[in-house]
């Protein structure tokens, strides 16, 4: 049933969306007598245009709605644009996972010993060997260093190896991050707390006491995988190196208040969980060598195994907390699954684009990674649309997308709108997405695709002002807003 009043609420908001600034000013068209049995509330209905001039947002608007039940497109604007789908592109990258995987797969984290196990004594080495499970962290790895200790292992003879090629290495998502974000890591087939690194620092008289540890919700130890230095400088704020055997870093002290912390990104993930292992295996009594990171996986007797939650679960969490690195890696396993040879993020990637020409029928669709942090992807909201349409029965994605909230024109959730979206949304400087599933109150379900695009703006910016630019919150404000005038659009259009 429509609420009309709820439809007078949204009328409201939407004339105070497109209004014109000034009260005094002449209206922009003349007033009309209304027809015989016009809808007086569609005549007050702004349209998409105006909408979108509202906004500001000086760029690209694309999109695109249907009804679910029929297929039918039922408004578009630039709808076959490519436009940087940001993290919208994450729920493509679930829907090729959970074909390509199933939803009960799950990723094994494996002890292997080489050379047997002789009265509690490993008489070759010691493997740790990831299976490609993006959610693997320290509080993980204290319980596979247990499961070494139940298993009667006190003694290691030879070496402890680590073992990461399930996935293809790659030293970082997107090159043209700046170093230091956290959401930019290295990819590998063994990660660790989303390959990040704790660094937390503190002010003591007139020096800093500084601590890298591998922090999770039970367990921190400290790590020397990555080393920060404090430098007297006003900028760069941060710099990175690469060393033989860990990640050097650098902090302008100016740059430090009296005391702080974030996560820095970890690109040498094996040797970082390799070390974080060899802790909880001598609190457990075994001491092990220091970790040497392997190329192949040697063979031998599996000792220990740590599963994963299925990808269900997995794909759920990402699509709600949008982690690039899960949406990397598991974009990858599924390629990897097809016997897909690839060696990169793009290849695997054009794997990806490949499956959704051919068992979706996407027309433009031109990713380069799974979690769409890189900003040379496109793709279109036809084409994003029409992936809602595709998997919302086939592969089940609606219950994994979380809620999207209706906000009042001061930004504010209402809580009992009587509009429910179900969507992904995606985020990068001067770039908005959003895409999923409308259920109006007449019964009505759409799915949809909203893209906002200033890609000349995002162009200009240099490396370091990628983290916090000047303009890019104000500007993602506004397009949020736009996004909800749209779906409040589609509600007094479709909902009855």
């Amino acid at each position: 049933m429509t609420h009309p009043v709820s439809r007078r609420a949204v009328l409201a908001a939407l004339g105070a969306f497109a209004a014109a600034p000034a009260l005094a000013n002449a209206p922009l068209k003349s007033l009309r007598p209304a027809a015989r049995g016009e809808d007086l509330a569609l005549r007050d209905l702004p349209t998409v245009d105006e909408l979108i001039t509202k906004a500001r947002l000086d760029g690209t608007v694309g999109f695109s709605v249907a009804n679910l039940s029929t297929g039918q497109v039922l408004e578009e604007h630039d709808a076959a644009t490519g436009l940087p789908p940001a993290s919208v592109a994450k729920a493509l990258t679930a829907s090729y996972a959970l074909e390509t995987l199933g939803t009960d797969h799950v990723f094994a984290t494996r002890l292997i010993a080489t050379g047997g196990v002789d009265a509690g004594v490993v008489r070759g080495d010691l493997v740790l060997a990831g299976g490609g499970d993006p959610t693997l962290d320290t509080d993980g790895l204290y319980r596979l260093a247990k499961m070494l200790k139940d298993a009667g292992v006190t003694e290691v003879r030879g070496r402890f190896l680590v073992w990461g090629g399930a996935l293809p290495f790659v030293p970082a998502i997107d090159p043209e991050q700046p170093d230091q974000v956290g959401y930019n890591p290295a990819v590998s087939g063994l990660s660790l707390n989303y390959n990040r690194v704790h660094f937390e620092w503190r002010k003591a008289d007139t020096d800093y006491t500084v601590k890298m540890d591998a922090r999770s919700e039970s367990h921190r130890p400290d790590v020397t995988v990555a080393r920060m230095e404090i430098v007297s400088r006003s900028a760069p704020i941060y710099t990175y190196q690469r060393g033989q055997s860990r990640d050097n870093w650098t902090v302008a002290r100016k740059a430090l208040g009296t005391e702080g912390s974030r996560w820095l990104p970890v690109r040498q993930p094996e040797r970082y969980a390799g070390e974080v292992f060899v802790t909880f295996a001598g609190s457990h009594g075994i001491r092990l060598k220091p970790c040497e990171p392997v190329s192949v996986l040697p063979e031998g007797e599996d000792l220990c195994r740590l599963d994963s939650a299925p990808i269900g679960v997995i794909l759920r969490d990402m699509l709600k907390w949008s982690t690039n690195l899960t949406a990397e890696m598991v974009g990858l396993a599924a390629t990897v699954k097809r016997g897909i040879p690839v060696a990169d993020l793009a290849g695997s990637a054009e794997a990806m684009n490949a499956w959704a020409r051919d068992s979706l029928g996407l027309e433009h669709v031109a990713l380069v990674d799974h979690s769409g942090l890189g900003d040379d992807s496109r793709i279109a909201a036809a084409d994003m649309m029409k992936t809602m349409l595709a998997v919302r029965e086939r592969l089940g994605l609606k219950p994994l997308l979380k809620g999207f909230a209706m906000r009042d024109g001061r930004r504010r959730v209402v809580r009992d709108h009587p509009i429910e979206v179900h969507a992904k949304t995606g985020t990068l400087n001067f770039v908005s997405g959003l895409a999923g599933f409308v259920d109006l109150p007449g019964g009505t379900e759409l799915a949809f695709a909203i893209f906002a695009a200033n890609i000349a703006r995002r162009d200009l910016l240099s490396r370091e002002e990628r983290e916090r630019p000047p303009g890019a919150s104000e500007w993602n404000v506004r397009a949020k807003t736009l996004q909800q005038a749209l779906i409040e659009r589609w509600g007094v259009l479709y909902g009855a």
